[in-house]
């Protein structure tokens, strides 16, 4: 044994929420068309990463997410458990800057599948139900937004999401978990599941557009403006409008906002990250209602 390896006990299906986390996150880079976004056959609008990258960020997180959801099998409050997947969360982000060199991949999607996955152990440690994960999520993270961004000054070290919230007053993925990921279990992973007849990448993109409607995209409002953020939602609407991946047409403006938004380097990643949580949430309450 090497000096420094560390020992965990971990409950066994904390090994089965973190493996559909992983899971999730390879479906999420995997589908395509994605506007703007990393997939097998486009970079998108980036120009420091591709699928490999996501692939090898994904494996060098994969363990942090069952480590996240050990947390969740244990009796310490909603408010201790966030604190201490916080900390995890900080080496698991260090990790993930090092098989990167540095590129932000999964900043975003940490931050939402590490609270899920420890949500969802809760859940099923206190033998409550799928429908009463939202409800441990915003008790967990109960008082972020005030805490961590109306407090919030111009100085150096803040983070993109800070730096939007001082610009536009947008509460980003911090005011997202605070209501309890509102745009997945209100809204996506009904679009998810009403898409079960389209092919997984079909319904995986149909579900992305979706959500591309609705979400405050800090991605797109850290490289753009609020203008081109609800340009974005517009076009979004009529793909939707038009039948998403289920017509012809829809798939072709699909297409084209492909090209738009790599020859306008916009990358709706926060609609990436809510898309690869809406499938984790889909394959949790599979495997709850089979559980029960």
């Amino acid at each position: 044994m090497l000096n420094n390896e560390k020992i965990y006990n971990v409950n066994d299906t904390a090994f089965i929420i973190g493996n559909f986390a992983v899971e999730a996150m390879l479906y999420e880079v995997s589908c395509y068309p994605s506007p703007g976004l990393v997939s097998p056959v486009s970079n998108g609008a980036h120009k420091d990463m591709n699928y490999f990258t996501f692939i090898d960020s994904t494996m060098a997180l994969s363990k942090y997410f069952i480590l996240f959801a050990q947390e969740g099998f244990t009796d310490c409050s909603y408010k201790e458990m966030f604190k201490r997947i916080r900390k995890i969360g900080i080496d698991a982000e260090k990790d993930m800057f090092a098989k990167t060199k540095g590129v932000n991949t999964h900043k975003g999607m940490l931050f939402l599948m590490g609270i899920s996955c420890a949500a969802t152990a809760k859940a099923i440690h206190e033998k409550r139900s799928f429908s009463e994960i939202q409800g441990i999520i915003k008790m967990m993270t109960e008082g972020i937004v005030k805490e961590e961004l109306l407090t919030l000054d111009e100085r150096e070290g803040l983070s993109n999401g800070e730096r939007l919230y001082l610009k536009h007053k947008v509460a980003g993925i911090r005011g997202e978990v605070e209501s309890g990921i509102p745009t997945v279990f209100d809204f996506s992973l009904d679009i998810y599941k009403d898409c079960g007849g389209l092919s997984i990448n079909d319904r995986l993109i149909h579900t992305l557009i979706a959500i591309m409607q609705k979400c405050d995209d800090s991605t797109i409002l850290h490289r753009h403006s609020i203008q081109v953020l609800n340009e974005v939602k517009g076009k979004s609407r009529e793909i939707i409008a038009s039948g998403g991946m289920k017509t012809s047409i829809g798939k072709e403006k699909i297409d084209q906002l492909c090209i738009e938004f790599i020859e306008r380097n916009i990358s709706p990643g926060g609609s990436a990250d809510l898309l690869g949580v809406t499938v984790f949430f889909d394959l949790v309450e599979k495997y709850m209602k089979k559980s029960t």
